[in-house]
This record gives C-alpha cells, sequence and structure tokens, in this order.
C-alpha cells in the first residue's frame, strides 16, 4: 500500500487510484482418512462440484477499480447494500488493511471509529485511552489536556473516566470513542455505522458534532450508515457502492435517489395468492393529474368475506420517512359497497403540498381484523411542485411539505 503525505492546501485531501480489495476464501473439504481407491473416485466427483464442495480456494474482490477524491471540508456519506464493500473501503482509508492494488494518497491525522472499541485497550481506564489515542493520533500530552474536560463532557462519563473500558457498556464505549475521535482535531474523521449502538439524543448530538467540525473547523468526514435520511442531513457528497464497484459518486440527493431506485422492490401491480384474504389487483396513479399538481390513487381490489372493507394510504419519503396517512374511513363515516367484493377504491387531492422530490405510497387494506390486514409499499412516483422555489439565499428546501403561507416583517423602534 502507497500512502503519501501532501501539504499543498489546494490539493485533494485524500486521493484514492484504481484501488482493489482481493480476499482468498479456503473452503475445507472432507478431512476424514480416506483410501486411495476413495482418493481417485472423489477426484471425479469433484469435476462436477463447486469449489466450496471441493475444499479449493476462490478470490473474493470486496473493492474494484475504486477512484475518486475528497477534498478538504466535505462530508462524504457511503451507501450501499450490505456485503457493497463499505467496511472494506474504510479499513483501507484507515489504513488498518491494505489495498491489493491502486493508490491511496492522505493528507493530515485520521481518526476511525469503525466498531465498538476499535483502538482502545481494554485494561486501561477511560482517562487513559484518552491519552493513549491522543498520542497515537501524534498529539502532545499538552495538546490532548487542553481538550481532556470537553471529552469528557461529550462523552457524558465521567463518574467512569477511573474504571477500565472492559467494564463499559457498548454504549459507553462508543460514547467516550467518538468524543475522543471528534475532539482530538484529526483532519478526516471517519464514521462507521457504530453510533447505531448509541441511544436516540446521543446519535443526535454526535451528528451534531460531525457538522460543526465540518462546516466550522473544516475537517472532513466520512460517514457510513443505511438511514438515508441521515446521510442526506449531514452529507454533502456521497459515494455510492455495488459489489465492490463504485456506482455513483456526486451530490447526495442524487446518489441516494440513484440507490433507492436502484434497490426498490416496488411493483405497480401486486397480487396475494392466498384467496382467503384481500386481494389488491392493481394500484394506478393518474400522471395527467400528477403535472397539474393534483394526485389521483385508484385501488382495485377483491374482498373474501361479506364484512365493512376500509382502504387506507401512507406517503413517505423517499428515505422512509412518513409524511401522512389517510384511509376511507377517516373520511366517511359509512364503508365501502359491502355488496361488491370486487370494487374500487378512489383517492383524490387537490394541490398537494410537496416540494419537488421522489415519494412513495403504501396502500392499506383491511377493517381491523389481523388475518384480513394487510399493507403493500405499492408504488413510487416523482413529483416536480410548480411552486417549489428553492431559496436564493439558502439553496436548499427543507423537508417534504410546501405549504402555502405568508410573512409579515415589522420594525419595532
Amino acid at each position: 500500500m502507497e500512502i503519501f503525505y501532501l501539504y499543498n492546501m489546494e490539493d485533494p485531501i485524500i486521493i484514492a487510484e484504481n484501488i482493489s480489495k482481493l480476499f482468498h476464501l479456503s473452503h475445507e473439504g472432507n478431512q476424514k482418512y480416506t483410501a486411495l481407491r476413495d482418493v481417485l473416485a472423489n477426484r471425479i466427483k469433484n469435476i462436477f462440484k463447486s469449489k466450496a464442495e471441493t475444499g479449493e480456494s476462490e478470490d473474493f474482490w470486496a473493492l474494484r477499480d475504486l477512484t475518486f477524491n475528497i477534498t478538504k471540508g466535505d462530508r462524504v456519506g457511503i451507501i450501499g447494500r450490505n456485503g457493497a464493500g463499505k467496511s472494506t473501503l474504510l479499513k483501507l482509508l484507515s489504513r488498518i488493511s491494505e489495498p491489493s492494488s491502486g493508490k491511496i494518497t492522505i493528507k493530515g491525522r485520521v481518526a476511525s471509529l469503525l466498531e465498538v472499541g476499535t483502538g482502545f485497550h481494554p485494561e486501561l481506564t477511560g482517562r487513559e485511552n484518552i491519552y493513549l489515542n491522543g498520542a497515537i493520533l501524534g498529539m502532545t500530552r499538552a495538546e490532548i489536556k487542553s481538550k481532556f474536560d470537553e471529552i469528557v463532557d461529550f462523552a457524558e462519563i465521567e463518574k467512569f473516566l477511573d474504571t477500565p473500558v472492559k467494564r463499559y457498556s457498548s454504549g459507553m464505549y462508543v460514547r467516550l470513542a467518538f468524543a475522543v475521535a471528534a475532539h482530538l482535531e484529526p483532519e478526516i474523521l471517519i464514521i462507521d455505522e457504530v453510533l447505531a449502538v448509541g441511544d436516540a439524543q446521543f446519535q443526535k448530538k454526535c451528528l451534531g458534532k460531525m457538522d460543526d467540525v465540518s462546516k466550522k473547523d473544516g475537517r472532513t468526514v466520512l460517514f457510513v450508515s443505511h438511514n438515508m435520511d441521515v446521510v442526506a442531513n449531514l452529507c454533502n457528497k456521497s459515494i455510492y457502492l455495488k459489489r465492490g464497484e463504485m456506482m455513483m459518486y456526486d451530490d447526495t440527493r442524487l446518489v441516494i435517489d440513484s440507490y433507492l431506485r436502484d434497490n426498490k422492490t416496488i411493483d405497480n401491480k401486486i397480487g396475494i395468492v392466498d384467496v382467503t384474504k384481500p386481494k389488491i389487483l392493481n394500484i394506478e396513479l393518474d400522471p395527467m393529474e400528477l403535472i397539474n399538481g393534483n394526485l389521483k390513487v385508484t385501488v382495485e381490489y377483491n374482498w373474501p368475506l361479506d364484512i365493512n372493507p376500509n382502504v387506507g394510504l401512507t406517503f413517505s419519503t423517499m428515505y422512509g420517512a412518513t409524511i401522512y396517512g389517510t384511509n376511507f374511513k377517516m373520511h366517511h363515516n359509512d364503508s365501502l359497497d359491502v355488496h361488491t367484493k370486487h370494487g374500487i377504491a378512489t383517492f383524490f387531492v387537490e394541490n398537494i403540498p410537496l416540494h419537488s422530490g421522489s415519494y412513495n405510497i403504501s396502500v392499506y387494506l383491511g377493517d381491523g381484523y389481523q388475518d384480513l390486514d394487510i399493507k403493500f409499499d405499492a408504488l413510487t412516483f416523482d413529483f416536480i411542485s410548480n411552486s417549489g422555489i428553492i431559496n436564493p439565499y439558502s439553496h436548499q428546501i427543507i423537508g417534504p411539505l410546501n405549504f402555502p403561507a405568508t410573512w409579515e416583517l415589522k420594525a419595532v423602534k
């Protein structure tokens, strides 16, 4: 692995050039004693077996030919399905492992939080591990001491500061590890999904800190998460990995949209095999109404029993955040026609208050009985708002909803 430290501030802080990572996977075959005739017979059988069955080794490329530049102050999300190579990439950038080929150029100190306990000695206390990590990052004792109180306060472990960290809970471990990584002023902060171990309040605190160190201090953050809403709000750029290959590296909103579309399992035609349960035959969205800023959804269904059915819709962003839910009985106290087991329910709303973007609609069919209630991820649609003008000052739209509103400003003497 070639690592060069550059000191020209105009250059990118991380340069990855055609980096690949190869693992040799060995499969142990049958180890019992065999006679010569068994060996010969097995050799013939192995012709028709896979490598895993024969005990041979095979090559697995965790990453293939990744090339990208990351500049100072960038907040880069790394997304992809499990096994896409996200953690492997972070380990290469953290210098924990070496690429099989390619070159990585890094300028500045790197602090990594890749899994619970990384970089900590279990027999040392929290206090000792703070100094140990600072020393590993190349900081002097005086520099560490100047940040010590901030670290302890952020981690909220003052009571257990002189306790060996092997006695810490996983949440305490992560709180201290993140506090050390964020406060000891590395130029590059690399965070894997370990923040999920912490509670919601601490996660929010960590995300705020990462935002601060990037925007205010100009430090670079690399962040892996399956929470697309968090990635969208924290990161200005993102890398989308798929089976070890980089599919896209661009503005976060564009990358997340590509990732979700590539991995969606949504179908407009949905049916259930079990004839004893409600069955949705078809779900359609009227595109002409959508162009006019309205939303019209029709749901065709079959109902097996002579009871009062109900049809509902739930709207969510492409990042999974629910923004609205409704159903027929919520707006009409009477039911659908119980004598028509084959029916069509229509939902219509005029001037939908949405900003431009991609949205999901889930359909509910049931009547409050657990064995009859069914929910489907039905369809996705893109909406271009006529009034969703981006603020020329902030250059961003906050949230999915676009309510009509007026402002009034008065000067107070």
